[in-house]
């Protein structure tokens, strides 16, 4: 009955435009090319390209929204602390919704409504990423049982939430400010202030909706101030440096039979189980469930890629020395005894190459590489890679730096 009335309404919406009636703002269409990324990491800069890649509205006027941006200054630093698990989980939600053809503006919300928490709970009854209430919730296919609130799983609530904002995006002619205000408000007031104000979904003016609350008039402010405070971010180094590292790529992860509990599962893997206790609040105690029932996700890294064969752990990333041990630099110089890289001080050795070593293959270190990628592609021991530049496992990969593949002629592993 609810899917019957939404599509009612969505289709006399639709159809209410008078002929010659102005179109919806041309906005950028979502880029057809959705393919999440493969592996046990990604790099941070990928995650936020793809949020920029698909953005409705990715132009920003000097001065707008100059409050909201104030209001949200931190949540570019939360995405550059290594410390912090919102980047992984922006990563998540972001692939989510390109999946869904939908555009990025949309992996925002939890910003303003939880603040990229996913136990967050609010005193009047909404939970979660996304902070449903328990209505909400049960209306949209989030379990809700004894012992599982479905509103605490990343995975549950971000399922439904993308599907309700499909919804609502083709209720509302894809205008996604409208979207947002009615996940706000909820569609039915949208469409009756549109009715009230003689605007449809093809033409409508947000910002000049009247009889709406003043919060969700100001979401559309407070999203777009989000985009423009990353978009301000990027045109700092230091903050994009900070995005360039490995972060773990987030799935569903439904556990095998033989693994109760979010510790065993973290051992098996490899994998930090305090972050995934965190990133999982909706298993209070680190408990999954019986294996005779049917089990509730898990939001982590797949077996298959954390379990990589690579004697590092699968989120360390690898650095590489600024020039190969003995190359000269611009300056005539060899390379240095020890180079700085992030975290890690590397040793390297210092000495003149012999030219029988000229052709030895040497890689180009790209965004998203890793030590087991990289020994990979080259069909050689991560062991040996690291040995061969003098690197640690906990050193931080930097795009540009170079690494040597092969043994030097004379030299031993």
């Amino acid at each position: 009955m609810r899917a019957a009335l939404l599509a009612a309404l969505w289709l006399s919406a639709a159809c209410a435009a008078p002929a010659g009636a102005a179109e919806a703002p041309a906005a950028k269409p979502t880029p057809a090319k959705t393919d999440a990324p493969s592996g046990p990491t990604r790099n941070g800069r990928d995650i936020y390209q793809r949020f920029r890649d698909g953005l409705a509205d990715p132009n920003c006027e000097p001065g707008a929204s100059t409050r909201w941006r104030q209001h949200f200054a931190t949540a570019p630093k939360r995405l550059a602390r290594s410390d912090d698990d919102l980047l992984p989980l922006f990563g998540y939600v972001v692939d989510a919704l390109r999946e869904a053809h939908l555009p990025t503006e949309y992996a925002l919300i939890p910003f303003v409504e939880s603040g990229y928490r996913p136990g967050a709970r609010s005193a009047a009854g909404p939970a979660g990423l996304w902070q449903m209430i328990a209505l909400t919730a049960r209306n949209h296919r989030v379990p809700m049982r004894e012992g599982y609130d479905g509103r605490l799983s990343p995975v549950d609530s971000t399922q439904a939430a993308v599907r309700y904002l499909k919804t609502l995006h083709g209720m509302f002619g894809g205008d996604w400010r409208l979207a947002v205000m009615a996940y706000n408000a909820g569609e039915y007031r949208i469409l009756n202030a549109l009715k009230r104000n003689g605007q449809t979904a093809a033409n409508a003016r947000p910002d000049q909706l009247a009889g709406l609350s003043d919060i969700t008039q100001a979401y559309v402010r407070k999203l777009h101030a989000l985009s423009c405070l990353m978009e301000q971010a990027d045109d700092r180094e230091e903050w994009l440096q900070a995005l360039d590292r490995p972060v773990p790529h987030l799935q569903a992860v439904t556990l095998p039979p033989e693994v109760g509990d979010i510790d065993g599962w973290a051992a098996r893997t490899g994998q930090d189980a305090a972050q995934l206790r965190r990133l999982n609040p909706v298993f209070a105690n680190g408990s999954i469930g019986r294996a005779s029932t049917r089990r509730a996700p898990l939001l982590a890294v797949a077996a298959g890629a954390a379990n990589a064969p690579a004697p590092v752990a699968a989120d360390l990333a690898i650095a590489a020395i600024e020039s190969p041990p003995g190359t000269r630099t611009q300056t005539g110089e060899t390379a240095a005894d020890t180079v700085t890289t992030g975290s890690a001080e590397v040793a390297v050795a210092k000495h003149d190459e012999p030219a029988a070593n000229a052709s030895l293959r040497r890689h180009t270190v790209g965004r998203g590489d890793n030590a087991w990628t990289i020994a990979k592609r080259y069909r050689i021991r991560v062991a040996d890679l690291l040995k061969r530049n003098g690197l640690n496992a906990k050193a931080v990969l930097k795009p540009g730096q170079a690494l040597l593949i092969d043994a030097p002629s004379g030299g031993r592993d």
